[in-house]
Parts: C-alpha cells; structure tokens; sequence
C-alpha cells in the first residue's frame, strides 16, 4: 500500500474513531473537529503524494493528534499548575488555549477546568458565573461526564456561598445526569452532610 493512502486511511479511520467515542460519550459531534482532521490528512497526503515529504504512519497519527487535541492537551498544561497552586500561570494556559480555536466541546471543557481552578483559588463567584454559562451553553456539547463535573463544582461553589437551595438543586443534578461517577459519590456525600446539620441544628 502506498503512503498516500496508507496517511489517508489512518486518518478518515481517526476521525471515525474519536467521532464515535463522542457519540458514545453523548457529546456534540464536532464537525470543526472532522473538519480539521480531513483537511489536514488530505494536505500531508498531497505532500506524501507528490513527494514533498515521508512521514512514518505514526508520526502522522501522533500529529494530527496534538493538532486536533490542542486545546484539550494544553488544558491538562493548566490542571497540573492549578493542582500545584501556580493559578495565575495556569490561567494564563486556559486562556491560551481558547485562542487556539477550540471546537464547542473543547471550549467547554476549557471553561469548566477554569472553574475548578476559580473554585481552589477561592474566587467562588467567578467560578459560579462561569459554570452557569458553561451549563447555558452546554446543549448536548458535554458527555455525562464533564457535566456532572461542572454541576458537582456548582454546588461546591454555592455551599461556600451559603446558598443551600441551589447547591441542594446542583448536587442533585449530579446524581440524575451519572449516578457511577465520582462525582455522584462527592455530591452524595456532601448532600450527607447538610442532612446531618440540619438534624443537628434541630
């Protein structure tokens, strides 16, 4: 089989597999992401194709990954400097990677790692702003996953706030959207928690 088509398959085979992992998952199906990646395997098939370069099958795979994945990988950057308590340098990385013109979902998941970072930092009201425009925007973008995420980190949020109703209504929210998760299991707790208060207090 020649290079060309050997890039080609590796690559219309990617879009498929990750465009399927999404679906599994219940998030959006980018048609940015599809996008990208077939018009980057049809350019380094091109080049193979006339000669221009000889790329081994799995540098092009690894490539195209961290082409596609490049908000999502920077975000990761952000978590382990947000995670050591560098939250300036990491939100420096989070906004850097919004300008790399993340797909919805990848954008999403930017904002809600963001949040997070908001949340350890103890800036509680700008990670419930964001987190309920995340949640807006959501509509079908996030798996259960990032979204029982963003709804667990909304409750923290407002049970720092005091807000009881609306961590009550966030944690519970958790619960319905992926009961397995950990997640679920934190929001289970912390719902525990505010029973016992209120047996305590009575």
């Amino acid at each position: 089989m020649s290079l060309p088509i050997m890039l080609m398959l590796i690559g219309f085979s990617y879009v498929v597999f990750f465009g399927g992992y999404s679906w599994f998952r219940r998030e959006g199906l980018s048609l940015r992401f599809a996008v990208e990646s077939i018009l980057i395997t049809l350019l380094i098939s091109g080049w193979a194709y006339f000669g221009q370069i000889s790329v081994h099958p799995a540098l092009f795979l690894f490539g195209l990954y961290l082409l596609t994945m490049r908000a999502r990988l920077l975000t990761d950057v952000g978590n382990l400097f947000a995670r050591r308590r560098q939250f300036d340098l990491a939100e420096k990385i989070y906004r850097a990677a919004l300008r790399l013109y993340p797909d919805k979902t990848s954008f999403l998941i930017v904002q809600i790692n963001r949040a997070a970072a908001f949340l350890q930092n103890g800036k509680t009201d700008a990670a419930i702003d964001l987190l309920k425009s995340v949640l807006d925007e959501s509509d079908g973008y996030l798996g259960v996953k990032y979204e029982s995420a963003a709804y667990y980190n909304l409750g923290v949020a407002y049970e720092r706030k005091e807000m009881d109703s609306q961590s009550v209504v966030a944690f519970n929210a958790v619960l319905d959207i992926f009961p397995t998760s950990e997640y679920a299991r934190r929001a289970e707790a912390a719902l525990k928690r505010r029973r016992q208060r209120r047996a305590g207090n009575e």
